[in-house]
């Protein structure tokens, strides 16, 4: 895709979700923090229903230490690696105390540093809850940029890289929200429904499903 083409790209999908955001509930930065980590290799339907008593309980990384590990596991156990997920939360939540006044601190760098917070994860804490201009590359976001020729990478960071140098101005803090939802929901794995997708004539995707099964 060309300059033009991206631009009109990231502009048919604002025009149809002009306000996107994550799927997953949350109600402060603290929140969001522990549902992205939950939501490793899961999905946020998944984690909002697992969460939905813990958040009720839990708001802050003081609560959850007083929560204990045990007692996170009885919230979380519907979900995959709940175990490590649950050891990564304490630990994650007793450095926010120890070392930045139980607040989620605003950097990758501080943010990587937590237990169990990788790039893409605090891409998507940076995104969600300070509006930084990052590409939080998942698996839907690594297929769309690489099928439709958006972002083309051999690996997560090579497409994130090429995301940050090509998504326009107007469109960099929705980006990230925008390209999830169209690999969830139409550019999907296994069945593509390029027949109601709004951008499929700038996709460079050859095999495209032009037709709705059984239809």
């Amino acid at each position: 895709m060309n300059k033009a083409q991206i631009f009109e790209f990231f502009r048919r999908l604002a025009e149809a979700n002009p306000a996107p955001e994550t799927e997953l509930a949350f109600t402060n930065t603290y929140q969001l923090l522990v549902a992205v980590v939950l939501s490793a290799q899961s999905t946020d339907v998944g984690v909002n229903k697992a969460t939905r008593a813990l958040f009720a309980e839990v708001t802050t990384p003081d609560q959850m230490l007083a929560l204990g590990e045990e007692g996170l596991k009885a919230h979380i156990k519907t979900i995959g690696l709940f175990n490590t997920k649950a050891a990564n939360v304490i630990a994650l939540s007793r450095m926010l105390v120890d070392r930045h006044d139980g607040e989620v601190p605003a950097t990758l760098e501080a943010l990587t540093a937590l237990p169990g917070v990788g790039r893409k994860t605090a891409n998507v804490v940076l995104n969600c809850a300070f509006g930084a201009e990052t590409f939080a590359v998942d698996t839907h976001i690594f297929r769309v940029g690489n099928r439709t020729g958006l972002a083309k990478g051999p690996s997560v960071l090579a497409v994130e890289r090429e995301l940050d140098r090509r998504v326009p101005g107007p469109f960099r803090v929705g980006a990230h929200h925008w390209l999830i939802l169209h690999g969830r929901y139409i550019c999907k794995a296994r069945t593509t429904e390029c027949w109601r997708c709004p951008v499929a004539d700038l996709c460079g995707f050859k095999a495209k499903v032009m037709e709705k099964k059984g239809a």
